[in-house]
């Protein structure tokens, strides 16, 4: 048996990129991953524009927007786990967000959006025939979350604007562990009486918040004439997954399903940002957001002795951005009317002992006269750990973003 462990703990071990924290809550996207965002590093929740829309961090600035913006995001990424002479690679193909804004005057934004806050998944194989080892491995997690928003300007202050959100979650979780026959702590003489039993566990259940339909976020924002503020801040929820266990033997015999919940205190967050614009056009940004974590997560260890916890530490994202941005005027050059984005960001995880350090680099595409963009972000970086036994990872990602901007409930010429 110890030796079905050991080969479940190396397999266990490539879970990287997406797959850090499986037991737990997954790798966790950056709040704002739209296409747009990621070519800047994540930075500019601040900047203010028409084809900005919902910021699930900071729902106060689509009070700026006069059109109706709609965005839908894609994701391919490829994640790399190396140690010693070993390596692994997983391609991932997602849309991690998609969001809806919708100017109503003087009467503010409405706005909502769905957001993938956590995801994780993998399915690996490991077998030895020689010392008769088999070991099935498979995770299945995501966290969604809906999110409608509403922003007003402060009439008596328009500088000024306000916002909350209220964030619904949903998303399941599954994982199944199969276990191969092994015989080898067996006397030889009485090896005979053995048999070829695979031995799986199989868990799944459904995320939601506890005592609650939703946890919410409060912003403010400023927005000058060359620079833009905001600060928000987001309520601690506890989420809570309802399991259901099954043990089974060689697919024929399961003994009866165990139910049991966990559930996982995820601390308040407070965030804040910056952008400031100078010749018209180019803008410098830099956001910053923080959680106080204070209780271990409790894993899915089920009966393989693996660890009952996820340890966890204060987890923030440091994120800078430039964005140049492109002329609205359509007789220019469509080189000129073309965004060009760079940046970077530091993220301290969740998880203890887990950093992320990453940069990107965009463009948004111009489609037709109304504002419609096409957006392209490359992005790259590496996930770092102080524990020698953890892999060391690095990623590369391409996002993809369609922005429609239009004048919805408007009659031509208005």
């Amino acid at each position: 048996m110890k030796k079905f462990i050991s080969a479940l703990l190396c397999v266990s071990g490539f879970s990287f990129a997406s797959m850090i924290g499986l037991e737990a809550l997954g790798q966790e996207h950056i709040a704002g991953g739209t296409a747009a965002m990621a070519g800047r590093g994540f930075a500019g929740s601040a900047k203010t524009g028409d084809a900005e829309g919902v910021s699930v961090v900071n729902p106060a600035r689509q009070a700026f927007d006069t059109k109706v913006t709609l965005n839908l995001n894609f994701l391919f990424d490829v994640s790399t786990a190396d140690r010693s002479n070993s390596h692994f690679t997983k391609t991932n193909i997602s849309m991690p967000s998609m969001n809806l804004s919708f100017p109503m005057g003087d009467f503010g934004t409405f706005g909502v959006s769905l957001w993938q806050h956590y995801a994780g998944s993998i399915r690996e194989d490991f077998e030895n025939i020689e010392e008769n080892q088999k070991v099935e491995i498979e995770y299945q997690s995501s966290v969604y979350e809906l999110v409608p928003t509403y922003a007003i300007r402060l009439p008596f202050y328009r500088p000024i604007s306000l916002g909350a959100s209220a964030h619904f979650v949903m998303g399941s979780f599954s994982r199944s562990l199969t276990l191969g026959p092994d015989n080898s702590g067996i006397d030889e003489k009485d090896a005979w009486a053995t048999t070829n039993t695979d031995i799986s566990d199989y868990v799944s259940g459904d995320w939601e918040i506890k005592n609650g339909a939703a946890y919410y976020t409060f912003a403010a924002q400023y927005r000058g004439r060359m620079a833009s503020y905001f600060f928000s801040f987001t309520t601690p929820y506890t989420l809570k997954n309802d399991l259901e266990q099954n043990f089974r033997f060689s697919e024929l015999d399961t003994l009866a399903p165990v139910h049991y919940t966990r559930e996982i205190k995820v601390p308040a967050m407070l965030a804040t940002g910056v952008n400031y614009r100078f010749n018209k056009r180019h803008n410098v940004m830099a956001d910053i957001a923080w959680r106080a974590w204070d209780k271990d997560i409790e894993n899915v260890a089920g009966g393989w002795d693996l660890s009952k916890v996820t340890k966890t530490q204060n987890d923030f994202n440091i994120s800078v951005g430039y964005q140049r941005d492109g002329s609205d005027v359509f007789y220019d050059s469509y080189w000129d009317r073309m965004t060009y984005r760079a940046g970077a960001w530091f993220k301290n995880w969740y998880i203890e002992d887990v950093s992320e350090i990453g940069g990107s680099f965009g463009v948004g595409f111009p489609l037709g006269r109304k504002g419609t963009t096409l957006d392209l972000a490359i992005q790259g970086g590496v996930r770092l750990t102080d524990d020698d036994r953890n892999w060391s990872e690095s990623f590369i990602g391409i996002r993809l973003g369609l922005v429609g901007v239009g004048n919805w409930g408007k009659t031509r010429g208005q």
